[in-house]
């Protein structure tokens, strides 16, 4: 269904070319809502550019533009203001032929792509035999929203988690699983990897025949020994079991299909070496084969090189990450791989991708993205740890963003079953720990404060939620027909007594509402191309805060007449529809009470 926006644009881009030519077809009117409501409801910009093409003046221009625009049905009116800014002010009746529309419409006014691409997403990340921890939380919700988002805009989405599952590291967790009598077949437990893995590690440090056994042992794991792998596929296992219960509850869409960790790549890591010597990219230094990417120096000027094989013939991250890239363009066929890793990986991002730029093997028609994020602090704005100093892992989190949720449930609700105050906590915790993080510019850094995510007023999800669940609450009052929601947007939309598919836009309030619901579709389109999930925050915040001034000022269930009161709730339908979707579009689910 084409969005409001779209409508607009065509009645002033015909109005362009009625007004001064038919060669200035196509030109983008430069739309945008209105800052305040008293310059009217949009604004387009194009005068101006268009004065300097033309040898015009801009509200020459801009009055051209204006004489050609429909006043007899869509635009209330229209005023040229300033130096050429042309304001718009839909009539009422546009705006709830709009509303109908997009509440009859599954994708709420969101046009999908007329090609799809398929669009490659990396995240979350996490490395085998290792809990995770609040380091992992930003790439795995970030990641997961732009996924959603991408999938619900049309792309084919193709998630793939890029676990660390190969390194030295398995050497020595190997060699300790032997010498502690380990037999493969036997599930371990978090805390268990955790054990396991620190034990390994304080050998390898302070015990040197340990750690030569270790490094022998990564020999035979390169090699395919039979008994290391089979103990190696046990941490992998074992890890991906655990790395699937927090995913679940996260309510994160990765799954085991996902997963194509270091260790698929190996085997491809010679040929990419070979290549990029044949072709001339690498050079040796020092024993190392290292390729130095144009435009990257170190402080002191020189050039700054990026190692792909070691002087001991080991290979490194951006040997693997170039083998990935090429196995996601030529095998995945990307047309778009985003990154979502942490900011200060940038640089090394930024060299393999221009390497693989500058070699030839990927082309611009592929888009390669880093979705780089911050750090979680805690408040002494250092990194967020436990008060003993530890890093906080991911489950520990979990549990208690959903004890917290629970107490604030409970004191709410203390009648309600118990098993109800369960699932309303986890919605509600979960939620709030997403949106905190979500609702950041994910670029930035942010402080970790559970009294501000779990508040029920701000820019919070539970804020949100509770709209939802407000509105809810009206439906379970309505009274036969107009009682279940999407009755009333299906009903409405077909006719209705409002003149307007049943919409009917008179007060204040009715059209606050009106304009923020119909600048869904547009947001939608901005986080898809700007990757910043918390676009869609600030816009569902002020949808929740548009509903609840139209809420106070409007009366649904008591308006004076029957046309208004189903208007209203039409509104209230499409507003319910619209944070449920946003809210899912960023991984987090709704609850119908609280």
């Amino acid at each position: 269904m084409p969005s409001l926006i779209h409508d607009i644009r065509l009645q002033v881009e015909a109005a362009i070319t009625a007004g001064l030519g038919p060669e200035l077809r196509g030109v983008d009117p430069l739309l945008r809502p209105a800052a305040d409501a008293k310059f009217g409801d949009y604004q387009a910009n194009v005068a101006m550019s268009l004065g300097k093409q033309l040898g015009r003046k801009p509200r020459e221009v801009a009055e051209a533009i204006k004489a050609q625009l429909d006043l007899s049905g869509f635009f209330e009116h229209v005023e040229v203001a300033g130096p050429g800014f042309i304001n718009l002010t839909l009539a009422s009746r546009s705006l709830g032929d709009a509303v109908a529309a997009m509440a009859a419409d599954a994708q709420l006014g969101v046009e999908q792509r007329p090609r799809t691409q398929r669009v490659v997403v990396d995240y979350s990340s996490p490395n085998v035999a290792k809990q995770m921890h609040v380091g992992h939380l930003r790439s795995t919700i970030i990641g997961d929203a732009i996924a959603r988002v991408l999938a619900f805009h049309g792309d084919t989405v193709i998630r793939q988690n890029h676990v660390g599952d190969w390194g030295t590291q398995f050497g020595m967790l190997i060699e300790n699983l032997i010498d502690e009598g380990f037999e493969p077949g036997g599930a371990f437990d978090p805390a268990e990897l955790t054990r396991l893995y620190q034990a390994a590690k304080k050998r390898f440090d302070d015990d040197a025949n340990f750690t030569e056994r270790a490094r022998q042992r990564v020999v035979k794991l390169q090699a395919g020994d039979a008994a290391t792998v089979k103990l190696w596929q046990a941490l992998v296992d074992a890890s991906r079991q655990y790395f699937q219960a927090i995913y679940a509850r996260l309510d994160v869409l990765l799954t085991d299909d996902d997963i194509r960790g270091e260790s698929f790549y190996n085997d491809r890591l010679p040929a990419v070496v070979e290549r990029l010597v044949n072709e001339q990219h690498a050079i040796e230094d020092a024993g190392a084969l290292v390729v130095y990417p144009e435009g990257f120096t170190d402080r002191d000027g020189h050039a700054l090189g990026m190692i792909v094989r070691k002087s001991d013939g080991g290979y490194l991250y951006a040997t693997t990450d170039l083998a990935a890239a090429m196995f996601r363009v030529q095998e995945l066929k990307a047309d778009r791989v985003i990154y979502v890793i942490g900011v200060p990986q940038r640089q090394h991002f930024e060299m393999f991708s221009t390497t693989l730029r500058q070699a030839g093997w990927i082309d611009e028609t592929v888009r390669l993205d880093f979705v780089g994020f911050g750090s979680v602090l805690g408040a002494d704005r250092k990194m967020f740890k436990t008060r003993s100093g530890d890093t906080v892992r991911l489950a520990d989190l979990i549990s208690e963003a959903e004890q917290r949720a629970l107490q604030i449930v409970t004191e709410k609700n203390p009648d309600m079953p118990a098993a109800d105050q369960r699932h309303i906590a986890h919605v509600v915790g979960v939620g709030a720990l997403k949106y905190a993080d979500l609702s950041s510019d994910r670029i930035k850094d942010y402080t970790f404060d559970w009294d501000r995510m779990l508040a029920f007023d701000g820019n919070t999800a539970p804020y949100l939620q509770n709209a939802y669940v407000r509105i809810q609450s009206i439906f379970r009052k309505a009274p036969p027909p107009e009682v279940s929601e999407g009755s009333v947007s299906g009903d409405t939309a077909s006719g209705g007594s409002g003149g307007s598919g049943g919409v009917i836009i008179a007060d204040p309030a009715e059209r606050t509402l009106a304009l923020k619901l119909l600048q869904f579709p547009g947001v939608v389109d901005a986080v898809v191309d700007s990757l910043e999930p918390h676009r869609l925050c600030t816009y569902l915040y002020e949808l929740a805060q548009a509903f609840h001034a139209f809420y106070e000022k409007c009366p649904v269930l008591n308006a004076d007449d029957d046309a208004t009161r189903r208007s209203r709730l039409s509104l209230c339908d499409v507003t319910a529809s619209t944070l449920k979707t946003g809210l899912g579009l960023l991984g987090i689910g709704v609850v119908e009470q609280m």
